[in-house]
């Protein structure tokens, strides 16, 4: 079975996004609130359909819910333009691709406060999604709206969909 690496290396961030140290993954995710810096990729296609990613159940945060297209973290000396083309890559077999910045902004669960870095892209070629995946598909924003509030979705992504409007 997989799992996370709880001893991969994270940068520790200010609000700002400036590195002020440094912390494992398993010291960020224990409920400590080392804030660390994400990427977000919001994959539309040219039907206005938004692709989501199902997390395995293996994952240590929200396992088996359906979650933004593309989310992963910052690694330490990456910046933040390098990690979403790694991440976007990794996950869905992507590599050409322009994204376009939404916002930042911080999010914070009991377990963990991530300096979010949302972006947005429209794709219509091939999607492959890695074993770091459990799948995934595209939604309506209609399909994804009536299924909100329903332990379907991460917390996160249902709060980043309100909050950029989709």
């Amino acid at each position: 079975m997989n799992s996370d690496n709880k001893e991969e290396m994270f940068p520790i961030v200010d609000e700002q996004g400036n590195i002020v140290g440094a912390a494992t993954r398993g010291e960020c995710h224990d409920g400590s609130k080392k804030l660390h810096p994400v990427v977000h990729l919001h994959v539309f296609n040219r039907k206005g359909e938004l692709y989501l990613q199902k997390r395995p159940e293996w994952k240590d945060i929200q396992p088996g819910k359906w979650d933004t297209s593309v989310g992963g973290h910052v690694d330490l000396g990456e910046s933040v333009e390098m990690a979403l083309h790694r991440e976007v890559k990794e996950e869905l077999g992507i590599t050409d691709f322009t994204p376009e910045l939404l916002t930042n902004y911080v999010f914070e669960s009991t377990r963990e406060k991530e300096l979010v870095f949302s972006h947005k892209t429209v794709y219509d070629g091939p999607i492959t999604p890695s074993e770091e995946l459990a799948g995934g598909r595209f939604w309506t924003l209609d399909e994804i709206r009536a299924n909100m509030g329903k332990d379907i979705f991460t917390p996160n992504f249902e709060n980043e969909f309100r909050k950029l409007g989709f």
